[in-house]
């Protein structure tokens, strides 16, 4: 096996949302020769996402090609997406922020721990993150909704149907605001403005923001070398030292040469997955356990959170159809004076407040229920009869706290092409949570069936995911090396210079979706990251 070397200052390890926001921030702010690594390949640029999109309308085919390895999955995650650009290729763009209680769960219930930062701290990188990605968005009312500056640019505009419901939960004592997306209002950064065309999964216009944007900027820029298609297997300490000396890759179309990365600081942006996988791939000689493991927690306490669901009707005419994944998000049973709103559980047991439009059995029909033909006039009178009543959709995100024994292990039984044992990942709640689960679970239900009473309609079915969803942890952030993976900026308790950033450092997994809240913490860990390298002037 021969092997070739590759030096730069800074090599990012991942190709995702995170290390996007690393290299952006390192070039954009130091002097330094930062080289990215990812696994997966280029995927759709943006002037051919017109015509995938109409494929994918038209035959329901995946517009993302090769947007991930056959070979490099793991029993129990939520993508395989492998790709330029990670996950957040095939994202919604939501990006509510968490809240002050997410941070506090030991001070203000008791339970779990606190993370080793606050709200506070966070907030500028939160409000750096949504300029960097473009976060269009309103804000809350106080003191739901703490934030220090407003919105890059002017919320999406809610529809018709939108405003109707926002009316009818505002009856039943919620107050309720426009979900964050990052969506763009007005052109951002060179990209278009949202036509509402509810093709989000692919967005032919540049107007959903996809880390391959950013990675396209810098690389024309001449600020950061990438090399896709090539997959880290594994890193190595310096002989005598507890500094990582390399990062030792396989490329796919040159599998039988290793190509060691060389350099001062490495920055591992994998995700909640293969971050800590490719930790406990690396056990050497007295890291037995796998690297930066002195604390026995690699890949442990994976956090995330579930969510209860309902479908309501509603005595009045609502007319779905335009940015279907648009929503209407509160933060009002988040706060400890709300966690025992009604019919919930006294304590922790926090959610958030989601409502969307629902197009359930209310789109026009070319047959009526005898199977006669409907057209023109006949069609119209046909579909007003029916949305003389309407539906939407309820969904409420719950607190999961993460067990110790949450977590990801090396599954030997499964390989991928090189021979490397891929990870496994079990999700586990701890005592506190799965002591509530049922009643938190029945609380939500209850609230659904308030809300909808409320305007005069029924809940015509509820449903629970089993799933943690958006998930993180798995390399935890804290200031004691005995529980904790990295400190509070990312850096490695055990390798000076190797640093953890994004879903892997999270404490727990909040009532929000993650995306805003990883990316933030990525900035931060990119702040000092920069510290060894000189001012860009």
């Amino acid at each position: 096996m021969s092997r070739r070397v590759e030096e730069a200052d800074v090599v990012v390890i991942g190709g995702g949302i995170t290390a996007a926001m690393v290299a952006e921030k390192l070039t954009e702010e130091r002097v330094a020769d930062v080289l990215v690594v990812e696994a997966g390949q280029y995927s759709v640029p943006l002037e051919e996402r017109s015509a995938r999109r109409q494929r994918y309308l038209d035959y329901g085919e995946n517009p993302w090609t090769d947007d991930h390895i056959t070979d490099q999955s793991a029993q129990g995650i939520m993508s395989r997406s492998m790709v330029v650009g990670g996950q957040a290729l095939h994202w919604g763009g939501a990006t509510p922020r968490f809240t002050p209680e997410d941070f506090r769960h030991r001070s203000l219930f008791g339970v779990h721990t606190d993370w080793p930062i606050d709200y506070e701290t966070l907030d500028p990188y939160y409000l750096e993150a949504e300029e960097r990605i473009g976060v269009a968005g309103e804000r809350g009312p106080e003191p739901l909704d703490a934030r220090g500056a407003p919105y890059p640019m002017p919320a999406m505009p809610l529809t018709w149907t939108l405003e109707r419901l926002q009316a009818w939960v505002a009856d039943a004592g919620i107050p309720t605001w426009t979900n964050p997306v990052a969506k763009n209002t007005r052109p951002w950064r060179g990209r278009n403005v949202c036509q509402r065309c509810d093709s989000c999964n692919i967005c032919p216009t540049g107007a959903k923001y996809t880390p391959d944007y950013t990675f396209q900027q810098l690389l024309a820029a001449g600020r950061i070398r990438m090399h896709p298609g090539t997959l880290v297997r594994r890193l190595e300490l310096e002989p005598g030292s507890w500094r990582i000396h390399a990062a030792v890759a396989r490329r796919y179309d040159d599998p039988d040469t290793d190509v060691a990365y060389r350099a001062r600081t490495f920055v591992l942006a994998a995700g909640y997955t293969w971050s800590p996988h490719l930790l406990l791939l690396s056990a050497q000689g007295r890291w037995s356990d796998g690297l930066a493991n002195s604390s026995g927690l690699v890949g442990r306490y994976m956090a995330g959170h579930r969510s209860v669901g309902a479908t309501v009707e509603l005595p009045m005419r609502l007319l779905p159809g335009m940015a279907f994944g648009h929503s209407l998000v509160s933060t009002y049973f988040q706060r400890p004076t709300a966690a025992s709103g009604p019919g919930l559980p006294a304590g922790f047991a926090r959610h958030d407040f989601r409502v969307w439009e629902s197009t359930t059995s209310r789109g026009p029909r070319l047959r009526d229920d005898d199977g006669g033909l409907l057209l023109g006039d006949d069609l119209m009178a046909d579909w007003r009869a029916r949305t003389a009543t309407g539906t939407a959709r309820l969904r409420s995100y719950y607190d999961v706290l993460p067990d110790r024994d949450s977590r990801v292990v090396l599954d030997a039984g499964t390989r991928n092409r090189f021979g490397d044992p891929l990870p496994r990942l079990g999700f586990r709640d701890a005592p506190e949570t799965r002591s509530l689960r049922g009643a938190t679970e029945d609380g939500i239900r209850a609230l659904f069936e308030r809300v909808a009473r409320a305007g005069g309609g029924r809940v015509l079915r509820t449903s629970v995911d089993e799933v943690q969803d958006h998930p993180g942890g798995g390399c935890r952030m804290g200031t004691d090396p005995g529980d904790s993976v990295v400190d509070p900026w990312g850096r490695s308790h055990d390798h000076e210079n190797l640093f953890v950033v994004g879903a892997p450092t999270m404490v727990s997994g909040g009532c929000n979706n993650g995306t805003l809240t990883f990316s933030a913490l990525s900035l931060r860990s990119a702040e000092e990251v920069g510290r060894a390298y000189p001012a860009r002037t």
